[in-house]
């Protein structure tokens, strides 16, 4: 019976690996717990961090890893939903009516600009397909910098959260960030288990079979620019909830926290770390990820202390070159996992 109610709540779609089982469990009971197992404000935000990327990339990998599509569009979708908490609220005031707002009208840009994007674009090939996405993002940046008295410009937008999210709140032992994270938590597990479900229906096999050939699928009679054009709707309001979320979690928004071409490069390099073609990937590539973008200078300071005396070494471990070593583990592990962790996981279980 557990079995079986697992299972359902997979979607059929078991990890199919011992040890990828158990540092998906790990890591849902580490995000789970990480209110009370972690005390300090960075390490909460980290865990938070991971959340908000675990949605953001899943979502991306529904277009790129299932369905086959390269967008740059991905981080103006996760803009407008950060944007939109963050107009509300400072123009109607703190409250959940203002999250409600922000979020309704953001998610009904989201759905007519990826309804747009994806009919009139999704006809043409994928490198200019890629191409008009990087274009239409550039210019949704560019918007957000220069109408400063309506999205704050560079300097962004800080507002305040309800009540209950906010840091002054105190009930039960737990103050408003612990709600903040928890409600963070629930809302990621509940869509990444509709994601999961999605991709395993026969929507789901339909977005993979246009993946790996899309004439033979257009020959067994489906509309390929309808699919793709929702698995881009889906994936489109998918990303503008996560940015919605860690607008909540930050009480601020601005072009560098979400619009940024760096954090659709993170995106990219989540996807292909943990495994395109696998929702599991976007949870052990978010994770592993977030840890070494946030820890890994700690981690150099550490070693550049212990061979403090060895000139070489000490200037090639300083915390400054952390970009460096953070490119060379994306080589070793794209070289050692070309599947992805989640990929070459399964492979080994396989064996």
């Amino acid at each position: 019976m557990p079995n079986r109610l697992l299972e359902r709540t997979l979607s059929h779609d078991l990890p199919r690996s011992r040890w990828l089982a158990l540092l998906l469990v790990a890591i849902f009971v580490a995000l789970a717990l990480a209110p009370v197992m972690l005390p300090g404000s960075k390490a909460l935000g980290v865990a938070a961090k991971m959340l908000v990327f675990i949605l953001l990339v899943a979502s991306y990998d529904l277009l790129l890893g299932y369905t086959g599509i390269v967008s740059f569009a991905h981080t103006m979708f996760f803009g407008i939903g950060a944007y939109g908490v963050a107009i509300a609220s400072t123009r109607l005031g703190a409250g959940w009516a203002s999250v409600g707002i922000g979020v309704a009208l953001a998610l009904a840009a989201s759905l007519v600009l990826s309804l747009v994007i994806g009919l009139f674009s999704l006809r043409v090939k994928a490198i200019f397909f890629a191409m008009i996405t990087l274009a239409v993002a550039a210019a949704f940046q560019t918007l957000a910098s220069q109408l400063s008295d309506f999205t704050g410009g560079e300097d962004g937008l800080t507002f305040r959260n309800p009540e209950w999210l906010s840091p002054a709140f105190e009930a039960f032992g737990f103050d408003g960030r612990h709600f903040s994270y928890w409600l963070l938590f629930v809302v990621v597990t509940l869509v990444f288990l509709a994601l999961l479900r999605m991709v395993n229906s026969p929507f789901g096999r339909v977005l993979q079979a246009i993946r790996e050939n899309d004439f033979r699928a257009e020959a067994l009679g489906y509309r390929v620019v309808v699919y793709r054009t929702l698995s881009n709707v889906v994936a489109a309001l998918v990303a503008t909830l996560a940015g919605a979320l860690l607008a909540l979690w930050l009480r601020y928004t601005g072009p560098d926290t979400t619009l940024s071409f760096e954090i659709m490069l993170d995106i990219l390099l989540i996807v292909v770390i943990g495994g395109m073609g696998t929702l599991y990937g976007a949870v052990i590539g978010s994770v592993l990820f977030v840890l070494a973008q946030n820890y890994l200078q700690d981690l150099l300071r550490l070693a550049a202390g212990a061979v403090e005396g060895v000139p070489v070494l000490a200037a090639v471990l300083t915390p400054d070159r952390w970009l460096l070593w953070l490119g060379v583990l994306f080589v070793l592990s794209v070289y050692h996992f070309p599947t992805g962790i989640v990929g070459r996981l399964r492979a080994w279980s396989s064996r």
